[in-house]
């Protein structure tokens, strides 16, 4: 059974860092995309960043220059440092990882990131 477990969430002031993790089990991920999304209260679900397998990442423009994804397939973990954090960066973050070969993907529960005064 898969399962993606999301840490690292919190309450944070404007400027302020934080950093998630997803590891996720049930099966080697090392061939799948990982990646996080967010979605703010009335808003739709958004691209955060994602990393292929082979370690190509892709950013929402919201967040680029501000967010690093990274991955360590040994321990099948996807990383989100999040830096310079502003308001509108409050969301629940969700881990998704997705096999375009195996057409097969999956969604973390959430963690919640709050950026307030």
């Amino acid at each position: 059974q898969v399962q993606l477990v999301e840490s690292g969430g919190g309450s944070v002031q404007p400027g302020g860092s934080l950093r998630l993790s997803c590891a996720a089990s049930g099966r080697t991920f090392s061939s799948y995309a990982m990646g996080w999304y967010r979605q703010a209260p009335g808003k739709e679900r958004e691209l955060v960043a994602t990393v292929t397998s082979g370690g190509f990442s892709n950013y929402g423009d919201p967040v680029k220059g501000r967010f690093t994804i990274s991955r360590d397939n040994g321990k099948n973990t996807v990383y989100l440092q999040m830096t310079s954090l502003k308001p509108e960066d409050t969301a629940v973050y969700y881990c998704h990882v997705r096999s375009a070969i195996l057409g097969n993907a999956y969604w973390g529960q959430g963690t919640q990131v709050t950026v307030s005064t």
